[in-house]
């Protein structure tokens, strides 16, 4: 009897579309990859706990493999919830809102965020703060390629997410890689990781191959 294929379940990160998972590579005969996107938050008060719920609705194979980048690890966190992964797997991400850096809590603690609202994030150059290591001309052809949610009420509920998520112990069963440079999620604030070394935030693009590897590795 053929064996069954695990099935994975993909949510990017903050504003972006699944298209930052290109580069993995998983063996077609022992995975079945699935990519979600994100949802539109049905008001801008929904509850993270219900928004998760409806992400988890899309799953519809029993026990998956979670992965999450960035917010996305966040949100398979929280999907987990409601789900019985076989494993959750985040990358450049955090496992509790302790693993914030002070600087975010700042941000969070002053509702800073507010100065910045969601209408200039829209304009894609904004994610100029994003480390690819390419020219300006082919820095924004990938921006755009890859951050491509830009409806309001989506951006200015996850941001609000992200800074006020609460929760303060790590989920079961789960697996963290996290880049020792990345500069959203401070590595110095990350406990219990697979470091991956000069890693960026956005080492899904540019290290899939060193991610795809470890990956692999932890559901043999």
């Amino acid at each position: 009897m053929e064996n069954q294929k695990t099935p994975i379940y993909f949510v990017p990160g903050l504003a972006a579309s699944s298209e930052i998972f290109e580069f993995l590579q998983f063996p077609k005969e022992k995975f079945e990859l699935h990519f979600l996107e994100w949802l539109i938050p049905l008001s801008a008060n929904e509850p993270i706990e219900d928004y998760a719920k409806r992400m988890a609705d899309l799953v519809l194979e029993e026990n998956p493999v979670l992965i999450g980048v960035s917010f996305g690890g966040i949100m398979v966190q929280e999907m987990g919830k409601h789900l019985q992964p076989k494993k959750t797997i985040i990358i450049s991400s955090v496992k509790s809102r302790h693993e914030l850096s002070k600087s975010l809590k700042f941000i969070q603690k002053f509702k800073i965020y507010k100065l910045f609202p969601s209408k200039f994030i829209e304009n894609i150059e904004m994610f100029s703060f994003l480390a690819f290591e390419e020219t300006s001309k082919t820095r924004l052809k990938l921006y755009k390629k890859y951050f491509s949610v830009r409806d309001r009420k989506y951006l200015n509920w996850s941001i609000y997410n992200v800074l006020h998520w609460q929760q303060t112990k790590p989920s079961e069963n789960i697996l963290h890689i996290h880049g020792t440079a990345d500069a959203i999620f401070s590595f110095k604030y990350i406990n219990d990781c697979i470091a991956v070394e000069k890693g960026t935030h956005i080492m899904i693009i540019n290290r899939a191959k060193t991610i795809s590897k470890i990956i692999i590795g932890s559901l043999k």
